[in-house]
């Protein structure tokens, strides 16, 4: 679903690998597809190898996929998920306090967002997706443009 016009999302504050509080201001200036995901949710172990191979693919400095994990099991659950899935070039993310699908209106997991450069959302998905099919890579180079 695309928004008639880019709209700002809440401030949210989630962990890097490291501990690291972030928000998405520090994507600024890149097109950001972030995907919110928990370890219990089947559709989004289903999903996350195609995300994988989308940002190996089509990450860059312009653009990357940033899932997060909206789960209780914090950093080391989310870890221990993207380990069995194999996931190499995602970077861990994790909302150990799980509000954040809340606070972004979530209807259910996974749901992925397409931000602008500015990190306001142009578009949503509600459920899985073929994230490296040739239609998704066709979105990714249109939000580029």
């Amino acid at each position: 679903m695309f928004r008639k016009a880019p709209e700002d999302l809440p401030e949210v504050k989630f962990q890097d690998a490291t501990g690291q509080e972030r928000t998405l201001a520090n994507w600024r200036g890149k097109i950001v597809l972030l995907n919110l995901w928990a370890t219990w949710c089947l559709p989004c172990r289903k999903e996350m190898p195609a995300l994988d191979r989308l940002q190996r693919e089509m990450g860059s400095d312009k653009f990357e996929v940033v899932a997060l994990s909206v789960d209780r099991t914090g950093l080391s659950g989310a870890r221990k998920f993207l380990d069995e899935a194999k996931v190499e070039k995602l970077a861990l993310y994790a909302d150990g306090t799980a509000r954040m699908a809340t606070t972004l209106r979530a209807a259910g997991l996974p749901v992925t967002f397409l931000l602008d450069r500015q990190g306001r959302e142009i578009g949503r998905l509600l459920g899985p997706a073929e994230w490296d099919s040739d239609d998704a890579k066709r979105l990714i180079e249109w939000a580029l443009k």
